[in-house]
Order: structure tokens, then sequence, then C-alpha cells
């Protein structure tokens, strides 16, 4: 790997612990930091692939009360950043991508995820100082003052997954390669198993925030036609349009009929009553 290519592989890392953070171009999500990262390092079919997988693990973490959820930037980062170190993707296909990463490179980035949050702890304590120097200059009326702490605040976000970037870049390619082909018959597998079911936790927490009465025949019909492999992407897309159009004609014409009693305006969800 060339060193542009690593300056930008640890700028995206850089603007992903940022995003962590700010939360407005969503660098930090898994599918844009890992096909970024991918671009970057000119692997882009391994980034968006990885990047997808994880983003549907990711799709569950939300920060509930007290509770933080695992860092998806570190996860993402590192994760993608082994994955394009590593030469066992070059000529693969892209299914063999898919096991590959759900395989080998998932269980380790849920794992850095987890790992991610001793980081957001040190430098969230960290920045206490920083806040009480804002609090200061408010009451001194120093804006200025105030401007470039909160930029230091952000830029410590980001050196937080730059750093671990750069570190895991500075191994070299050969010795994460080894480090992985280290892993045993009996671990491998493990992780494989273990990452699956990671895969269909967080998606099964995010069909647990979703789903309503309404929303169920239209995840039925999506997880049949998704297994019809026959069918591409351009006729998922024309089919759910249509579903789309259905539903809202359907939804235009709830409560026009006077023979099935009250109606909850909800057409869909008039017929699933009456079952």
């Amino acid at each position: 790997m060339s060193i542009i290519s690593m300056v930008l592989i640890v700028v995206v890392a850089f603007l992903a612990g940022m995003e962590g953070i700010l939360d407005e171009f969503q660098f930090h999500q898994p599918l844009v930091a890992c096909t970024l990262i991918g671009l970057v390092s000119g692997h882009l079919e391994a980034g968006i692939v990885l990047g997808g997988a994880l983003q549907m693990i990711a799709l569950g973490w939300a920060n509930i009360g007290a509770a933080v959820a695992p860092d998806a930037a570190l996860a993402s980062v590192a994760a993608a950043i082994i994955l394009v170190m590593d030469k066992n993707i070059e000529g693969k296909s892209i299914g063999e991508l898919v096991t590959y990463a759900q395989g080998t490179i998932l269980p380790v980035a849920v794992t850095l995820a987890v790992a991610g949050l001793f980081l957001t702890m040190i430098v969230r304590t960290l920045a206490v100082p920083i806040v009480h120097g804002m609090d200061a200059a408010a009451k001194e009326g120093n804006f200025r003052k105030i401007e470039v702490l909160q930029v230091v605040a952000i830029c410590m976000q980001g050196v937080r997954i730059a750093i671990p970037a750069a570190l895991i870049l500075a191994v070299g390619q050969e010795n994460v390669t080894n480090l992985l082909g280290m892993m045993p018959d009996w671990l491998s597998t493990g992780m494989a198993v273990g990452g699956g079911m990671v895969v269909a936790v967080g998606y099964a927490m995010v069909i647990n925030m979703m789903a309503t009465k309404e929303v169920w025949p239209f995840f039925a019909i999506g997880f049949v036609v998704a297994a019809i492999t026959q069918i591409t992407l351009i006729g998922l897309g024309v089919l759910g349009v249509a579903l789309a159009l259905i539903y809202l004609n359907l939804s235009k014409m709830g409560g026009s009929s006077n023979g099935g009693g009250a109606s909850g305006g909800d057409p869909v969800g008039d017929i699933i009553d009456n079952y």
C-alpha cells in the first residue's frame, strides 16, 4: 500500500471519528467509512461488501439511556483496514468476499467496537476541562475562544480513531495477515457462527423497533422475494416502488367504505384487524 493511500486512510479515520459526534455527513457509518477506505486503497468492492455487512449490525446500535452503543466508527475503520491489507481478498468474487467478511472480519469488527467504548470514555473524560474552559470563556464573552475549544474537542474525537488506524497500518500487511492466519480452526469457526448471529440480532433489533401490523406484510414479501436469486436489484427496486404505490392508493381509499364499521384510516391495518 502506498504512502498516499495510508495518509488518505488516516484522514478518513479522522473524519469518521469526528462524525461519530457531529453526526452530520455520516462518515462514521460503516457503509460510508468502509467504502471510502476501500476507494482510497484500491479495493472498492471489498470496502462496499464489508460496509454493507457491518451496517446491518450497526443498525441495531443505539444509545439508550445510560447505555452507550458500541463504537461504529472504530469498528468500521479498523475492520476495513484489516480487510484491504489482507492478501487473501485478491481475486475473490463478491460472494467470496461476503463469506470472508462475515466469517473473519465481522467478529473482529464487533470486538473492536466494544473495545472502542474505552477510548470513548477516555476522550470524553479529557473533554471535561475543555467544557469548563468554554464556560469560563462564555462568562468573559470570548466567543473566539469558545469556537477554538469546540474545534479542539471535536478533533480529539477524530484523533481517537486516527491513532488506532495509523497503528494498524504501521503493523504492516504481512503481520496482520499472519495474525489472522494464526487463529485455530475452532476459533475461526466460532467467530463465523458468532458473526452470523450478531448480524441476525442487529437486524432483529431494527425489525423490533420498526415492526407494526401494517409493516409486517411488507417484511414477509421482502424476505420471500429476496430468496429468489433470479430477480436482480433493479427488479427488486421496481417491485418495491409498485408496492409503495399500491399502499399509497389504498391509504387514499381508507375509510371510504361504510360496510366494515369504524375504520382506523389505514386499509392494511383494517384488513388485518378484520382477520
